[in-house]
C-alpha cells in the first residue's frame, strides 16, 4: 500500500487525474471503476480539464460505478448516475454506451446485481478504480459486517453512512435505506485503485485501513491485501498514522 499525503483535496483530485491520465493514454480502451461522494469531485474536475485542454481522449473508455441508491432513478438529483452526469459525463467525450451504473429501480435487484458483475467480467475488469472511504471504514456502499461480500449485492445502510449522506437530502428520513453496491472481491479484482480520503473526520477510518487488523468490521482493511493500492490523503486525514 502505497500512502501519499497532501496539503490539501484540490491537490489530491490533480495528483488522481494524472493518474487516470496516464491509464488512458496507456490504454486507450480501459475500464475505469468510478466513485461518487465529495471526495473524488476535485479528480473529476481535473480529469475534465484535462480533457477540454486536449490531454486525454476518453471516447474509448468504458465506466463502472461502485453503487446506486436502491428507490432512485436516473433522473433523481441524488442518484448516482445523476452525481456521475453532472460532475463529470457531461464534461468528457465518453460514450454513452460505454457508462455503466447501477439501476436503483430495477424490477429485480438481485439480477441486476447480477447482470452488473458479469458485464464487469465481460469487460474484461477493472484497470483503474477510485475509491473513498467511510468514517466507519466502508469503501462503496460495503458496510462493516461479520464477512466480505464477495460481488455486487443488496445492502441495508447502517446508520453512520445515512448520517453522513443526509447533507445531501431535505432530512435523515429522506435518504434512501438500502443500496446496491459492487462487492468487496470485485473492487479486489481491480488491477490498480486509488483510495482517495480528506478531513478530520477520515483519519480514524484512515488509521484503521493501513494499521489495524484485516477484519470486515472494517472493510477498507482488505486494501492491505492488494498489490496495487495508492492512498491520497490530506494532513488531516493522515494525520493518526
Amino acid at each position: 500500500m502505497n500512502i501519499r499525503v497532501y496539503k490539501d483535496a484540490d491537490s489530491i483530485g490533480a495528483a488522481a487525474a494524472a493518474l487516470f491520465a496516464a491509464c488512458v493514454t496507456q490504454k486507450p480502451d480501459c475500464v475505469l471503476g468510478l466513485a461518487t461522494g465529495s471526495s473524488p469531485i476535485p479528480t473529476y474536475r481535473k480529469m475534465a480539464e484535462l480533457y477540454r485542454d486536449g490531454a486525454v481522449d476518453y471516447s474509448g473508455v468504458t465506466t463502472y460505478n461502485l453503487d446506486e441508491y436502491v428507490g432512485l432513478d436516473h433522473a433523481h438529483d441524488q442518484s448516482y448516475y445523476y452525481f456521475m452526469m453532472e460532475n463529470l459525463f457531461r464534461h468528457i467525450n465518453v460514450k454513452a454506451e460505454n457508462i455503466h451504473v447501477l439501476s436503483g429501480i430495477a424490477p429485480d435487484p438481485e439480477q441486476e446485481c447480477r447482470d452488473y458483475e458479469s458485464a464487469i467480467a465481460a469487460s474484461g475488469g477493472i484497470d483503474l478504480q477510485i475509491l473513498g472511504i467511510g468514517r466507519n471504514g466502508h469503501i462503496a456502499f460495503n458496510e462493516p459486517a461479520d464477512s466480505f461480500a464477495p460481488v455486487t449485492h443488496i445492502v441495508e445502510l447502517t446508520e453512520s453512512t445515512i448520517d453522513a449522506n443526509k447533507r445531501f437530502f431535505a432530512s435523515a428520513d429522506d435518504v434512501p435505506r438500502r443500496a446496491l453496491t459492487t462487492g468487496i472481491g470485485t473492487i479486489m479484482k481491480a488491477r490498480a485503485i486509488v483510495l482517495i480520503a480528506t478531513g478530520a473526520d477520515k483519519a480514524e477510518a484512515i488509521r484503521a485501513m493501513a494499521k489495524g487488523p484485516v477484519t470486515p468490521r472494517c472493510p477498507a482493511s482488505i486494501l492491505q491485501f492488494h498489490p496495487n493500492v495508492t492512498v491520497m490523503a490530506d494532513e488531516a486525514a493522515a494525520s493518526l498514522l
